[in-house]
């Protein structure tokens, strides 16, 4: 439990230094997402979600 309260940690400490550090590219790339097909948006998420697990599954080795 402890790691995943880390890891949860962290996700918030990236998408904070996205949104405070950069406002105006964030609020950009919101609306270019709005225009996007969904399928595009999908694999995207899902390429992120395996890179994620492989990452975890290096640094635990």
């Amino acid at each position: 439990m402890g790691d995943f309260l880390a890891a949860l940690g962290l996700v918030l400490v990236i998408e904070g230094l996205i949104y405070g550090g950069f406002p105006r590219q964030a609020k950009r790339l919101a609306a270019e997402m709005q225009t996007m097909p969904e399928h595009l948006l999908r694999y995207g998420g899902l390429a992120a979600i395996l890179f994620g697990v492989l990452i975890v599954w290096v640094v635990r080795r």
